[in-house]
């Protein structure tokens, strides 16, 4: 009778230890796992995000090579083009005390008919005037017409290249909330295409552009596409990616494609040789896009979130026989039993309200929003002040770009070692420094050093927040936050544009502004808190309780030293 009661119980145990597992909480990115965490699938994702970086390139530094004008130009007098470029300045043009040594906004007053007759040159007491016939371009510094050569954009209307930007900056943010509607109502993949087509037919719109109006309208609807022509796919892939895997698939497949795209792009318009040609290079691949739906899958989120379970179940099991693994059925079914346990759950529903209501919570948010906007302006004016080095543009700008390659490759394979915190601020103190000194070592090759430098740290920041924005707020809210966060970004970059332009009141002010706003961003770090290797929060007392144990030195190498060194002490004191 007592045996068969211990086998009774042991049956009863056992089955109540199989109840148990088979209700185990099971989420998408296990399922996963077991479909294969970095495979022949996953390798396959990883090239096909390459095209959609290089359109990300294309729309977003495309305006520097259509409006980009020489610094050395003056006044164009016609009567005067039968000598020589270095005679035509002499004569006509007055001497100042700029960098240039000329003016480049004014002419003498003068019958340059009867100059030339009587041999007269002209002195300082002369009348002078702005500009009546255009301007002249040195030809050896941007070599093609731009439409900023074309129509002027100098001297007073100087600013109108800034204006562009800034307005094609505003349409990223309206881009963002229209295309992430897109892409919440009708998934990811209508919204890579729609906001490529956006781009292309901006872009190709551009060519036509024979005023400043006419030329922002099509920069508005091209910012529209920037942005979510890349990451709405560089969203959905890492969903297809086990966590194990997510830090290298974000940055390594960004520096490779997006390294080649943009220092393809300088001789790209060098080789167009006219900035209508450019546009149109540059925007008719964007095009491409509507073939997506065909070698890409929809988004495994976004199924669930429309209640589409059984279709997200066979996205993995085509990632496993790709991959030549086997989703167990077993945990297949564990996943289903955990997906109606959710759905049963009655958990209130917060929003971003009530994340705005919470001291904590606020305080993350704003100030990630801030350190987001301070790196946006760092990495855009670095890039809008190239011109400025005193070297040669394409060539400056294809070294300082290629900074994206190593210093992407280096944070694939330590972020998560050192940590988002301390990462973003030691990379950000270097940008600082180095983009304060890079006015004052004399221009040429030295200033374009200290550029190189400041860009590898910024391009480092870049990619560590957008990973790390994600990764601190709770998942209720998630996605909301992340495009606060990035909102804030593009706000920034509707200013960015005009801090190159401060170099007409002082030319070592655009850069000094950049050096004290990165270090500003650097000590603004101080107040988030480190999320390498840790859980991320699910719900608004998780995402608390991540800022209320942040220390100062939280970072992932020192923690696991102080565990390794735990447990051979540990060791020694039991043998």
């Amino acid at each position: 009778m007592e045996d068969k009661t211990s086998k009774n119980n042991g049956v009863d145990n056992s089955e109540a230890k199989e109840d148990t597992e088979l209700v185990k909480d099971v989420d998408y990115d296990q399922l996963l796992s077991a479909a294969g965490e970095f495979g022949r699938y996953q390798v396959y994702l990883f090239f096909l995000m390459g095209p959609f970086y290089i359109f990300g390139v294309f729309s977003y530094f495309s305006q520097l090579f259509l409006t980009e004008v020489s610094p050395n130009h003056w006044c164009r007098i016609p009567e005067l083009e039968n000598l020589t470029l270095i005679e035509r300045r002499e004569l006509a043009i007055p001497t100042d005390n700029s960098i240039f040594g000329y003016s480049r906004c004014t002419e003498f007053v003068a019958n340059w008919t009867e100059v030339l007759a009587s041999g007269i040159k002209p002195n300082d007491t002369w009348g002078t005037q702005s500009c009546q016939h255009g301007w002249e371009f040195n030809q050896t510094e941007i070599p093609y017409p731009t439409i900023s050569s074309e129509l002027g954009w100098v001297c007073d209307r100087a600013s109108y290249q800034a204006t562009a930007q800034s307005i094609f900056f505003v349409g990223s943010i309206i881009g963002g909330f229209i295309v992430g509607w897109i892409a919440d109502r009708f998934g990811r993949l209508p919204a890579a295409v729609v906001s490529n087509l956006i781009g292309c037919v901006a872009g190709v719109g551009s060519t036509f552009a024979q005023n400043f109006l006419v030329f922002t309208i099509c920069r508005f609807f091209m910012g529209m596409s920037y942005d979510n022509c890349m990451m709405m796919i560089y969203l959905l892939v890492l969903e297809y990616v086990a966590p194990k895997y997510r830090t290298i698939m974000a940055n390594l497949s960004f520096s490779i494609f997006f390294t080649l795209g943009v220092c393809a792009l300088p001789w790209i318009a060098l080789a167009c040789n006219h900035w209508q040609i450019t546009s149109l290079v540059t925007s008719i691949p964007l095009a491409l896009a509507v073939l997506t739906p065909f070698v890409t899958p929809e988004s495994p989120r976004w199924l669930m979130s429309k209640g589409r379970y059984d279709d997200a179940i066979k996205k993995a099991q085509n990632i496993s026989k790709v991959n030549k693994k086997e989703i167990p059925m077993k945990l297949i079914e564990q996943f289903k039993l955990s997906v109606m346990k959710s759905k049963n759950q009655t958990d209130q529903h917060n929003t971003i309200i009530d994340l705005l209501k919470r001291p904590l919570l606020r305080r993350m948010l704003f100030c990630m929003s801030l350190e987001f906007f301070c790196a946006m302006i760092v990495y855009d004016a670095l890039v809008r002040t190239i011109g400025q080095l005193e070297f040669d543009f394409f060539l400056s700008f294809t070294i300082i770009s290629f900074t994206e390659l190593p210093s992407l490759v280096l944070l694939s394979f330590i972020l998560d070692w050192f940590g988002r915190k301390w990462l973003t601020i030691i990379a950000m103190f270097v940008c600082g420094i180095f983009s304060l000194i890079t006015p004052f070592v004399g221009g040429g090759l030295a200033s374009v050093l200290c550029s190189v430098v400041a860009r590898f740290g910024v391009n480092m920041v870049m990619n560590a927040c957008m990973q790390w924005a994600a990764e601190m707020f709770p998942a209720q809210v998630r996605g909301t936050a992340t495009s606060i966060v990035h909102i804030c970004g593009f706000t920034a970059m509707v200013i960015s544009p005009y801090v190159p332009y401060l170099n007409t009141i002082q030319p070592w002010l655009p850069l000094v502004l950049v050096g004290c706003m990165a270090i500003f961003a650097a000590l603004l770090c101080f107040s988030l808190p480190e999320t390498a290797n840790k859980v991320m929060p699910q719900t608004f007392e998780d995402a608390e309780e991540l800022m209320r144990s942040q220390v100062m030195w939280d970072m992932p190498c020192i923690k696991k030293k102080s565990l390794d060194n735990a447990h051979v002490n540990s060791s020694f004191e039991m043998s």
